[in-house]
């Protein structure tokens, strides 16, 4: 039986640690950075939370339960019914018995919420300059680069 000590340094072993694997990261870190300053700033200047703001984008998908949510946004489910209460009470989302089980309330996002939403995503301006830089070709590869990055990270959570 293989223990966690044993599976760490196999996943240390696997894990490429090399210098351009290190500015990689560093370069990824610095663009969630300044996609999450204009994204609040965004949030802002609609009088909404970074929060309330991921809340509604998450809700694009369709409704969903407040427990999922929670999951998603990685913070406490009553940390969600506060949220989803400011959201309510704005007529941004409504809360529905899930009809496959009644104890499970679903938050879907009305028509203004799903507006607002769609407004902040539109307004969103940090990639789309510098990925004009980029011809379709490019952007088609970094697309595709970062799913595979995205679904390799979706296995190693599986994983844990």
């Amino acid at each position: 039986m293989e223990t966690v000590m044993e599976t760490k340094s196999t996943q240390e072993a696997t894990t490429p640690t090399d210098a351009i694997t290190r500015e990689v990261v560093d370069l990824m870190a610095g663009l969630v950075a300044l996609f999450h300053r204009e994204y609040e700033e965004a949030a802002a200047a609609r009088s909404l939370t970074g929060a309330q703001a991921k809340v509604l984008a998450l809700l694009r998908r369709g409704p969903m339960p407040m427990r999922h949510i929670a999951q998603t946004l990685s913070c406490e489910p009553s940390n969600i019914t506060g949220i989803v209460d400011r959201l309510e009470g704005r007529g941004f989302v409504t809360r529905e018995a899930d009809p496959q089980d009644r104890r499970v309330k679903l938050v879907a996002a009305t028509e203004s919420g799903g507006a607002a939403s769609e407004e902040l995503r539109e307004s969103l301006n940090f990639a789309r300059e510098p990925l004009a830089a980029l011809d379709d070709e490019e952007r088609t590869q970094l697309r595709d680069l970062l799913r595979r990055i995205l679904q390799h990270a979706g296995e190693d959570d599986a994983r844990a």
